[in-house]
């Protein structure tokens, strides 16, 4: 019998679409601006990366978003687990020879023919709808080791292990951020939760010590004066677009590090190239509504009388806002840099399709909450 939730469902949350359609068009703007600064480098390509963003990333996210919002999310949580287990499969063939690609030190994408796809985004989109469905299956033996807490970990470590092999701190730390507060949301018992990210906290040292390139971030982290003109020198030059950009910024177009100085100001340094143009006001703006986004999305979350609903959309949102508050980070200064996207507005068609999945998903389970 189809529960009563079900079958009372009404339209969807209008406020969380138009805080969207902002989000995306503000993006449009601020990355088509930044896309000039390709025109003074070689081999860089305006057409190709704005095929990738226009029509792979805006018209196949918009196409996969509107699916995700008709198709009823009772059959994608019985086939959740099998898109956990696809993710996890397409995302080892970056470690393929010939399959995989490297960039920036990363083997984070694929390459088959003349498609290039960063599986990363399959796999959190994927996690988040499995561990929400599994967490509002298991109820109240969360608070048990056995059947709880150890299998927990272990749907965590499969994703973390091949984010971080490739590496991919960035995404890992979206995923981990959306997984502890859906777990805090399930009822895990703080000494659990506690015991969970300590024994997070000490692997991930274990890695670091293993990774150096990873210590050099940290270094340039606690001090930027380290190696100006190395590791230093993304940050750096962000800090000074940034700062340049004063209250209200030179204007559209009018950048001047994103043309010569800024390394990939269309990709993770995107946010400076936005701070620089539309200096105070205009950052403040942008950061204002992923604000609004994330309080948005955990009122729907509550409002839901479904405990997959709310897990799913509790952790779609925060994956969202983690990773674009960690870009966003990164360019200030207070987290070490990670390669992150700016959700709607960084250069990446996988990553803009995969955002506008998730935000198709939202709103329809947003049909599904306690009307106010």
């Amino acid at each position: 019998m189809t529960p009563a939730f079900l079958r009372n469902r009404h339209e969807p949350d209008k406020f969380f679409l138009v805080l969207t359609l902002f989000l995306v068009v503000a993006g449009l703007l601020i990355f088509t601006s930044a896309s000039l600064g390709l025109l003074n480098r070689d081999g860089a390509s305006f057409a190709g990366v704005a095929f990738t963003q226009l029509v792979l990333g805006l018209g196949l996210g918009s196409l996969g978003g509107f699916v995700f919002y008709k198709v009823p999310y009772p059959l994608l949580r019985k086939i959740s687990f099998y898109l956990f287990i696809a993710s996890i499969l397409v995302t080892t063939l970056v470690f393929i020879r010939g399959v995989g690609i490297e960039s920036g030190g990363a083997k984070s994408w694929i390459h088959i023919g003349s498609i290039s796809f960063q599986p990363a985004e399959l796999l959190k989109f994927s996690f988040v709808i499995f561990f929400a469905s599994w967490l509002g299956t298991i109820g109240d033996d969360l608070k048990t080791w056995r059947y709880g807490v150890f299998p927990a970990l272990g749907i965590m470590a499969v994703p973390g292990i091949l984010l971080l092999l490739q590496p991919d701190h960035g995404t890992f730390l979206s995923i981990y951020a959306s997984a502890v507060v859906m777990l805090i949301v399930a009822g895990i018992r703080w000494r659990d939760l506690a015991i969970l990210v300590g024994i997070s906290i000490v692997l991930l040292a274990i890695i670091i010590a293993f990774k150096p390139y990873v210590l050099d971030r940290l270094t340039t982290f606690i001090n930027p004066e380290n190696d100006p003109y190395g590791s230093s020198y993304q940050v750096r030059q962000a800090l000074i677009a940034i700062g340049s950009g004063g209250v209200v910024g030179k204007g559209f177009g009018q950048s001047v590090q994103k043309f010569s100085y800024l390394p990939e100001p269309i990709g993770d340094s995107i946010f400076a190239v936005l701070s620089e143009e539309f200096g105070f006001v205009g950052s403040f703006a942008v950061i204002a509504a992923f604000f609004v986004f994330a309080a948005r999305g955990l009122m729907m979350a509550t409002r839901s009388k479904d405990s997959f609903a709310r897990l799913a959309i509790i952790g779609l949102v925060i994956m969202i806002v983690s990773q674009s508050f960690i870009n966003i980070g990164t360019m200030l200064g207070v987290f070490p840099l990670t390669g992150v996207p700016l959700a709607f507005i960084s250069h990446g068609g996988t990553a803009l399709m995969f955002t506008l999945f998730e935000v198709g998903l939202i709103l329809q389970l947003s049909r599904y909450t306690v009307k106010t």
